[in-house]
This record gives C-alpha cells, sequence and structure tokens, in this order.
C-alpha cells in the first residue's frame, strides 16, 4: 500500500487534465468557427441585399413566433423546419438580418467540419493547424458566391453533415446520446426540404448495419422519426394535416437530369472548360488504378507514377474551382459532382472497400442538387473538391513516409494559412465585383439600419434603399393591424414586424400549391369585411432592383403592379379600401373602424 499509494492522486488528477484540454482544444475551434463565420459576415455578407429570398425564410419563423401553424396558416411547398430552426435567429444578439447572415455561415462551417471528420477519419481535437486551416478554405468555397442567409438547403446540409458526424462518433464508441442524437438531426434535415430524405433512409440503414440493432431498433427508429412526429402532431392539431398533405405532394418535382446529365446533351462540353477538367480527371484516374493494381511489380517507377498522377488529379480540381469562376452557370459543381464519384470508384477499386464516408458526401451533393432555382450541389463544392482529394491520397503508396519527411508542421500550417488567405481574397473578390441580386461594393453605399433597426450593418444600394424606405414610410402614413407587401418582399415581415393577412410571403409560381389561389383570395374577402388593413404591391421589378434602379419617387395611383398568374392583379381589383400610392408602390388601405 505505501508503494502504490503515491501513484494515486497521479492518476487521477490526470483526469481532470486530459478534460481541461479537452476542454480548451473544444473552446480553439469554437473560436476559429465564431471567427471565421463573423470576418465573412462583416467583409462579404453584409455587403449586398435583395428584397425577395434574403428574408424568405426569416418571414417564415417570423409567422411561426406569432403562433401561426405551417401548412394551415402558412402555405408552403416544402416542410416549414427550417421556420422553426430559425426561431433561433431572433434570439440571436444584434440585429436580425446581421445575426442570421452570421447563423448561416456557422451552419456552413460546421457542415464543413462534420465532413472532414468523416472523410479523414481524423477527431477535430487530433487536428494541428494545417489540417484545420485546410477545412476553413474548405468551408469558404463552399460558400462560394452564395449569399449568406437564412435558407433551407443550407439546413439541410448542415443536419445531415452533423447528424451522420454524431451517428457515427455513438455507433463506434457505444455511447447512447450522440447515437440518438444523430438519428433526430438526420430526420429533422427531411422536413427542411422533401429532398433529404434520403438522409434519413442513410441513417436508418447506418444504424441497422452495427451489432445489437435488435435491442436498439426502437430507441433509433423514434429519435430518427422524433422531429416529424412532432412536427406532423403540431400540423395536425392545428387542423392543417389535408393541407400539409397536398402542398408537400403538389409541387413541381425535382429529379436531379441536370447534374446527371451533365454532359449528355451536348458531348462536346467534355472538351470545353469547366467540363474538360473532368475528362482530364478521367483519364488521370484509369491509368491511377492500373499502376496502382500492379502493386510492388513497378517497383520505384510504380511509386513515383502514382504520386504524379495524383498530383495531375489534384491540379484538375483545383483547376476546375478556378475554371468554375464561383458561377453557376458555368456547371463547376456539377463537374466537382462527377469528379467524386470517380475518385469514389478509384478509391472503392484500389482499396477493395466502399468509402462510405465519400459516398455521403456524394449523396448530399446530389441531395443538394434537388431545387427548382439552383439545380447543382454549388453549396457543397469545397466539400466535393476536398473528399475526392483525399480519396485519392488514401491509395497513395507511402503515404506515412512522405508525411514523416515533408508535413512538418511549420509547412502544413503556411500552406493551410495560404490556402486560407487565397480561398477569402477569392471569395471576396467575387462578392466585392458583384455582390447577390445587389451591384459592385463600391456602389453599397446605403446601410439599412437606417430604415429598419433589423436590418443594421446591412449594405445595398441606393435604389434598394429608397425602395425599402418607400415600405418603411407607407407603414408609417398608413397604419394598419395586418399588413401585405406583393408580391416579392417576403423581407418586410420580419425587419418592420408586420402581420401578414396572407397564408403566402412570396407568391412566386412554383409556390403556388394545393388551394393557394383560393384562400389568397378569400383571405382579401376577409379584409374586406373587417377592414384595418393595408395591402401594397411593387411596381418596380426585382430585377430592377439588382440592377440598381431607377425607382420613382412616386406614381400614377393606376400604375401596373407586379404580377404573377394574375393572382396579385385579382386581389388588388377586390379590395374595396382606399386607393394609396407610397413612392413606388400602389395600394389599398382601410383603417380600422373608429380611427
Amino acid at each position: 500500500m505505501d508503494v502504490a499509494s503515491p501513484a494515486l492522486p497521479s492518476v487521477a488528477g490526470g483526469v481532470p487534465a486530459r478534460r481541461r484540454r479537452a476542454v480548451v482544444r473544444w473552446a480553439v475551434h469554437a473560436t476559429w468557427v465564431a471567427g471565421l463565420a463573423l470576418a465573412t459576415e462583416l467583409r462579404v455578407g453584409r455587403f449586398g441585399f435583395h428584397p425577395t429570398d434574403q428574408g424568405f425564410i426569416l418571414a417564415q419563423a417570423w409567422r411561426v413566433l406569432q403562433g401561426e401553424v405551417p401548412h394551415a396558416d402558412i402555405i408552403s411547398a416544402r416542410p416549414l423546419g427550417s421556420a422553426v430552426l430559425h426561431v433561433i435567429d431572433f434570439a440571436l444578439p444584434g440585429p436580425l438580418f446581421f445575426a442570421s447572415s452570421f447563423f448561416a455561415m456557422v451552419e456552413i462551417i460546421l457542415a464543413t467540419i462534420a465532413f472532414a471528420v468523416l472523410v479523414m477519419r481524423r477527431p477535430v481535437l487530433t487536428w494541428g493547424a494545417g489540417r484545420t486551416a485546410l477545412v476553413a478554405a474548405t468551408a469558404l468555397v463552399n460558400l462560394n458566391g452564395f449569399p449568406l442567409m437564412a435558407w433551407h438547403t443550407v439546413d439541410g446540409i448542415t443536419l445531415t453533415a452533423c447528424g451522420a458526424w454524431a451517428l457515427d462518433a455513438g455507433l463506434r464508441s457505444g455511447k447512447t446520446l450522440p447515437r440518438l442524437g444523430g438519428l433526430l438531426l438526420l430526420g429533422s434535415a427531411v422536413f427542411m426540404k422533401q429532398s433529404f430524405v434520403p438522409a434519413a433512409l442513410i441513417g436508418l440503414a447506418w444504424t441497422l448495419s452495427y451489432p445489437d440493432r435488435k435491442r436498439r431498433l426502437i430507441p433509433d427508429v423514434l429519435a430518427l422519426g422524433a422531429f416529424g412526429l412532432g412536427y406532423v402532431a403540431w400540423v395536425t392539431a392545428g387542423g392543417g394535416f389535408g393541407e400539409m398533405v397536398t402542398q408537400l405532394t403538389g409541387a413541381v418535382p425535382a429529379y436531379g437530369e441536370r447534374l446527371l446529365g451533365l454532359w449528355l446533351d451536348d458531348p462536346g462540353t467534355l472538351m470545353l472548360p469547366p467540363v474538360r477538367e473532368l475528362t482530364f480527371f478521367a483519364a488521370i484516374a484509369i491509368v491511377l488504378v492500373l499502376v496502382r493494381l500492379t502493386g510492388d511489380r513497378l517497383g520505384v517507377a510504380g511509386r513515383a507514377a502514382s504520386w504524379l498522377l495524383a498530383l495531375g488529379g489534384a491540379a484538375a480540381v483545383v483547376w476546375t474551382v478556378a475554371d468554375g469562376r464561383f458561377t453557376g452557370s458555368s456547371r463547376w459543381a456539377d463537374v466537382l459532382w462527377w469528379i467524386l464519384a470517380m475518385a469514389v470508384v478509384v478509391n472503392a477499386t484500389v482499396r477493395k472497400r466502399l468509402p462510405w464516408a465519400g459516398l455521403l458526401v456524394l449523396a448530399t451533393g446530389f441531395m443538394t442538387s434537388l431545387s427548382w432555382g439552383n439545380d447543382t450541389p454549388t453549396l457543397l463544392t469545397g466539400t466535393l473538391a476536398l473528399t475526392a482529394l483525399l480519396l485519392v491520397a488514401g491509395i497513395l503508396p507511402e503515404r506515412a513516409l512522405v508525411r514523416r519527411r515533408f508535413a512538418r508542421p511549420w509547412v502544413t500550417t503556411t500552406a493551410g494559412l495560404a490556402t486560407v488567405a487565397l480561398c477569402g481574397w477569392v471569395v471576396v473578390a467575387y462578392h466585392d465585383e458583384a455582390a447577390y441580386r445587389d451591384l459592385s461594393h463600391d456602389k453599397l453605399t446605403a446601410d439599412l439600419g437606417s430604415v429598419s433597426p433589423a436590418m443594421r450593418g446591412i449594405r445595398t444600394n441606393p435604389a434598394t434603399f429608397a425602395y425599402v424606405t418607400q415600405i418603411r414610410d407607407c407603414l408609417n402614413h398608413y397604419p394598419a393591424g395586418r399588413t401585405a407587401v406583393l408580391p416579392d418582399n417576403p423581407f418586410a415581415y420580419p425587419a418592420f414586424g408586420l402581420r401578414n393577412p396572407f397564408p403566402l410571403e412570396w407568391p412566386l409560381p412554383p409556390e403556388i400549391v394545393g388551394d393557394a389561389p383560393e384562400r389568397m383570395l378569400a383571405t382579401a374577402d376577409r379584409l374586406n369585411h373587417e377592414g384595418d388593413y393595408l395591402v401594397i404591391f411593387e411596381t418596380v421589378p426585382n430585377q430592377t432592383l439588382a440592377d440598381g434602379g431607377p425607382v420613382p419617387s412616386s406614381v400614377p395611383a393606376d400604375t401596373p403592379n407586379v404580377d404573377y398568374l394574375g393572382l396579385e392583379n385579382t386581389i388588388r381589383a377586390k379590395l374595396t379600401g382606399q386607393p394609396v400610392v407610397c413612392g413606388s408602390f400602389v395600394g389599398k388601405w382601410a383603417p380600422r373602424q373608429g380611427s
């Protein structure tokens, strides 16, 4: 006892010491995530504003905060899981639109980290500065030219990635909480957008592939379906079950045909940028597989050829990003998806087993491409590229020897920081040239914070600033208990704290599902009966705002308004309130009785 007892304090003291080191490491990672998100928001995210989709999800979240029930009170072609999630944005410190944009970047970074952990098979706490910097650079490429805003696709990607990360950790360690938490996140991804249904199926197949699945089946299935069960119960209690089914099944479907048929319509694109990089990568992949399958029979020549071919493949990936110029029309994201598909085949052929993490990234890229307007995995470009590089690197010979000789900490750290700086510079340069549906950086001279405190720090062009100011002035001049700004202004509801009487924030043609036209017109009849409303219609098309104007200071009362499918014109004609003009807006106002 006398000999053994002195060791006890050392052992006991070692556990807290390890925990403290782990806490410090987690704090360091949390700091760089928050720091990168804040820096990106300050330099990129807050510059440029468009009244359409940059407030769409926030408007739905605002309605949820007011106690409205999805599908019963809010018509939506998608589940409104994102509206539920982004209630968080209203609780974040700082102006609403700034904080929401910051949160969106945090989501992108977390998704990037989660996929990197799964593909690298290295826990975050073991990452050095070089690996961390590489992942940070990947997150910036994932952002590329996308606007920083609350968006259902970003939510779906993040929940899929983080759910898979937690599920993998739980299954490998045998711990219940991360396993069930991961399944909960994967099941929740489905309710951000229907295109993420495969995420739940992947989670189910994943957990069933591990031992003791019979013992875990009931809690695992319940965790996977927990969010969905709660969502359906909430909608059903609010009387919207039938509407939910009609709305979610009545929208125009997306099949990913543009991604899957990248070169089929015109095989000649295989020799044009950036698709030509796919051709180059495919040729390299074939030769690399043949070289690696020979084993050691080629000796030093085979090992050298493998590394040279891998470097050529890496050059093809990097050049795809350069050739893509961060523009969706170039199809660069589609090219990266196909390059990753080939990298999966190369890795599986050489290593004789499927790289499941690479397949997960590939599947998430396909889910991301299932969209009406952005039918390409653009929001996953950095992860697609990084995963392809890692899968090719995973089949190279003598990796440990090369790491010992060349991967010194100062080398990897310098290379990683240089990559972050380069990617950051490219992202900033792209956004400065033309922010999302807005003008170049030097023309974004107006701060919307002087119009609404919720938009403090958001910069836009003078035309859009005048347009938003006209909405505010109209609200002040014609007060009403219920206000609608149709059709392209969902941002106005959370920005000015308005109660939208209509069941749609943004009545675009694809969003008109189920009995949406009838319900919109019935709302107009109810407003006529009850009074106390203001409904204004834009006369300046949203593309004009993106081009910097002009926005007239006043228009005649009979000026035609922007109209989709004739719905807005019918509502305007049906409303019996007093005709009003607010700058470039026209509308109808019925003051509260007795006011």
